[in-house]
């Protein structure tokens, strides 16, 4: 049977939310996930679902009656369970690998070793605290747009940046086109303004320069990009974006 532009959108957002969550979604064919670099427009989606879900969680939470840090607690807490919290492993064994070798090859072997050190414990205390207070301050509909921006930032990186070693999650996905980039970028910019106003966009832009220097510090380090970095770049994006609208809403 022909596919439709449907049929292939719903099979990139399937393959999308394989890859970013812990969901049972609906079984996908090998072959289905041959050109699986398409489906990093969708990435956004992915965010903005999982973003809508935390935010609804915050709202009902702070509803009963729960402070502000408990809410924001509790719908961070959803978020990290859902996703695995394959972003935040990222984010350790980035701050491991970059910070804590010598050379690119120790720094490389240093980010696939299981364990966590320092840099890595650190990073994760002080991101994620940030997030949390951030977020508690800001309010649910921040979530919408730091989880819907930061995955879709991931895309660039995914196109621009080369890999660093020839395996791994990130190059096992492979290399989106610059069009694909752009549109997940589109699609996060969108709701960034609807949601926040220029506010929200403005806290995106700034998060993307953020990235942009984590990734010329992994170009320089290691030579290019892994799925840890595209990890880190998720987590210290959102942290930059739920910062940013925490000012805003003060």
């Amino acid at each position: 049977m022909r596919q439709t532009g449907t049929d292939f959108a719903l099979k990139d957002i399937t393959i999308a939310g394989i890859l970013l969550t812990r969901l049972p979604l609906p079984h996908l064919d090998k072959e289905d996930f041959a050109d699986q670099a398409r489906s990093v427009w969708a990435y956004p989606l992915i965010g903005l679902g999982l973003g809508c879900g935390a935010a609804l969680v915050f709202a009902i939470a702070a509803g009963l009656g729960l402070p502000q840090m408990a809410a924001a607690g509790l719908a961070l807490a959803l978020l990290t369970v859902v996703t695995g919290a394959m972003h935040e492993d990222g984010l350790a064994d980035t701050a491991d690998g970059l910070w804590g070798g010598f050379d690119r090859d120790r720094r490389l072997e240093i980010m696939k070793d299981s364990r966590i050190g320092a840099y890595g414990v650190l990073a994760l205390i002080f991101v994620t605290g940030l997030r949390w207070m951030a977020l508690a301050a800001a309010g649910p509909w921040a979530l919408i747009v730091s989880a819907t921006a930061s995955r879709s930032l991931m895309a660039p990186v995914m196109a621009r940046v080369p890999h660093a070693r020839g395996e791994g999650l990130s190059h096992s996905v492979g290399r989106p086109s610059d069009a694909h980039a752009w549109v997940s970028l589109g699609i996060a910019g969108i709701v960034a303004l609807l949601t926040w106003g220029f506010g929200g966009v403005l806290a995106f832009g700034v998060a993307g320069v953020c990235v942009w220097a984590l990734t010329r510090a992994a170009i320089a380090r290691i030579g290019g990009q892994t799925g840890d970095i595209l990890g880190a770049s998720q987590q210290i994006s959102e942290m930059v974006i739920l910062l940013a609208l925490a000012a805003l809403s003060a």
